[in-house]
């Protein structure tokens, strides 16, 4: 079976998941219609879905995610509570600015959950990633200059597991 007809099995059952969810089923003609939007999204945007074979199984991906996902939501609860220290302390002590950290991330699915990751934890927006891996960073209140410190303070957070999941 080939990657494009697997990707193309993937986004149907996603999209009729998706539909279940949405609809609330009273007949078969909403099934029907819902199997059939469903095929037709998988017909048209189904292949680019699933690019490339993974080599870890998908249990073993699926167990990061639900790992990185609970640390994103640490990570998450953190840095609003940063911020939250920042708005109300008298002095507002910030020294914001723009860094740069560099991934080893290969996959661009993985790149672009990790600077989602970075910009929806609050305090670091993800300005442009360029072609040589590197990540530019809006920091509301930057600790380091050095791009292996600050790899280290923001990226690293998330890409371990993030390699788990998608490398």
């Amino acid at each position: 079976m080939s990657i494009k007809f697997k990707s193309r099995i993937f986004v149907f059952i996603l999209s009729l998941l998706v539909w279940l969810a949405l609809t609330d089923i009273k007949n078969v003609q909403e099934l029907i219609a819902g199997s059939i939007v469903a095929l037709l999204v998988s017909l048209t945007a189904g292949h680019w879905l699933i690019t490339t074979s993974k080599q870890k199984h998908v249990l073993h991906r699926s167990l990061y995610a639900l790992i990185y996902f609970l640390k994103f939501l640490r990570e998450m609860v953190k840095a609003n509570l940063h911020v939250a220290y920042i708005v109300v302390h008298p002095r507002l002590p910030i020294k914001p600015g723009i860094v740069k950290i560099k991934t080893r991330l290969t996959k661009e699915a993985a790149i672009t959950v990790l600077t989602n990751s970075i910009t929806l934890t609050p305090g670091t927006l993800t300005i442009d990633v360029d072609e040589k891996k590197s990540i530019y960073v809006h920091w509301i209140d930057i600790k380091s200059k050095e791009v292996n410190e600050c790899t280290e303070l923001i990226g690293n957070r998330f890409e371990p597991l993030l390699t788990e999941v998608f490398e």
